[in-house]
């Protein structure tokens, strides 16, 4: 049997509706919960739109439910609209552990989005700084775009001026501590560096703070740029900053997104590209599924639909037609992907002045090889791009051995002391 954590890749599906439904979509989503839950796959899938139906055959919906160990309890759920949907969002404790349970109930009550994400870290606050720490974390906000985002700064001890960097996420709701399974990667790096005397700005990611302000077309700028461009105009007026010594370190498709932001802000000293794609998102989307769905040495029939679905979205965000974002990869607009798939990050950062220092994980397999070949084929080696390539890490920063997969990502990890060490060394380097 395989495991949970990899049919959830490929599930998140949405259909346009019509007509009104009587029930609530809190009603739907616990009604679906209900069905599951008693085992009864053939009612569960009868409340999916077809596209949902053939993304979730009721065999392999059948298969990851009994995965996760048997549903123990629900906690409260909330309701936010989507690209028209209304999207009950649910915490749920399984024998297996914790899960945060997404579900997209359309206009006729239907289901047309399942997403299970595991939640065990999320379900504990991050530890305290250490009593012995030479660095304060203080609560700031960012003001940009239709509201504030929550933010952390952590401040080296003493009067500064010091040099920082704002750390931008990657793909998804984020938290600022880029919360995945058991790790806290943002964490770990602030954290890190501040022990060596460098400031460091994370915050909420909007999408994860805010998922209200996103309705309609909307682009890579409204979920990432224009959020980091404000949090460093923030730190360039935040005590104890040097405003001429704030750096951007982005973080998958952060990083990609890094020397846009640059060359937005015009307050930037140098970028950290970490995890960086040097291609579109939408050439790595299969790859990255069709990774995980081989991870056994073979692809199912319904992981080959999948795929096969997945191409045609991707065939049809890259079109000029107008087609409707249920009908797109992971639900995003056109507006989305077409903005995304015109940004070239090599292009970008060669446009830069400033230095650039790139950090690849050898076991990373969502910004892979090819990736790392394009930026170091892009961007010679030298006064202005340094590089670095750990064969021990993941996507994460984190080590480990053998492949990488999904299921890694769950168990506690801490990022390379080596990588933050290269980070603050580079830093500390630049005039």
């Amino acid at each position: 049997m395989r495991t949970w954590s990899r049919h959830l890749v490929a599930w998140m599906l949405a259909s346009v509706a019509v007509a009104a439904s009587a029930a609530t979509p809190q009603q739907t989503a616990s009604q679906l919960l209900d069905r599951l839950d008693a085992g009864d796959m053939a009612a569960a899938e009868a409340m999916f739109t077809p596209e949902m139906a053939k993304a979730a055959p009721a065999a392999s919906l059948q298969a990851l439910w009994q995965s996760l160990g048997g549903l123990r309890s629900r906690g409260a759920a909330r309701v936010v609209e989507q690209q028209g949907m209304q999207v009950v969002q649910q915490p749920l404790q399984f024998g297996n552990g914790a899960v945060n349970a997404t579900i997209a109930v359309d206009a006729q009550g239907r289901v047309a989005g399942l997403f299970l994400q595991p939640a065990a870290a999320a379900a504990s606050p991050p530890p305290p700084p250490p009593a012995a720490a030479t660095y304060t974390e203080r609560e700031l906000q960012i003001v940009a775009g239709k509201g504030p985002l929550p933010a952390t700064l952590a401040l080296p001890n003493g009067a500064g001026p010091f040099r920082a960097v704002v750390l931008v996420h990657g793909s998804g709701p984020q938290d600022r501590n880029e919360t995945i399974g058991a790790n806290r990667p943002f964490l770990d790096v602030a954290r890190g560096l501040a022990a060596q005397g460098i400031a460091v700005l994370r915050y909420e990611k909007r999408t994860h703070a805010r998922p209200q302000d996103f309705s309609g077309d909307y682009t890579m700028d409204d979920e990432t740029t224009d959020d980091a461009v404000a949090a460093v105009a923030l730190l360039a007026k935040t005590p104890g900053i040097d405003p001429k010594q704030i750096y951007v370190m982005g973080h998958s498709q952060g990083g990609m997104l890094a020397p846009r932001i640059a060359a937005r802000s015009g307050k930037v000293a140098g970028v950290v590209l970490w995890s960086a794609p040097a291609r579109s998102l939408l050439t790595l989307l299969p790859e990255q599924n069709r990774y995980l769905f081989n991870q056994d040495g073979r692809i199912s029939a319904d992981e080959q639909a999948a795929l096969d679905r997945l191409d045609a979205q991707i065939t049809a965000a890259r079109s000029t037609a107008v087609v409707a974002a249920s009908e797109l990869p992971l639900g995003q607009p056109a507006s989305y992907w077409r903005a995304f798939d015109a940004v070239d990050p090599v292009a970008d950062a060669r446009k830069l002045k400033q230095p650039i220092l790139l950090l690849q994980g050898g076991r990373d397999f969502q910004v892979v090889d090819a990736d790392w070949q394009r930026w170091t084929q892009g961007l010679p080696e030298g006064r202005k791009a340094r590089f670095h390539r750990y064969p021990a890490l993941n996507h994460l920063g984190i080590a480990g051995e053998g492949p990488g997969s999904l299921e890694e990502y769950r168990a506690a990890g801490t990022v390379s002391p080596t990588l933050i060490d290269d980070v603050a060394a580079w830093i500390k380097e630049q005039a």
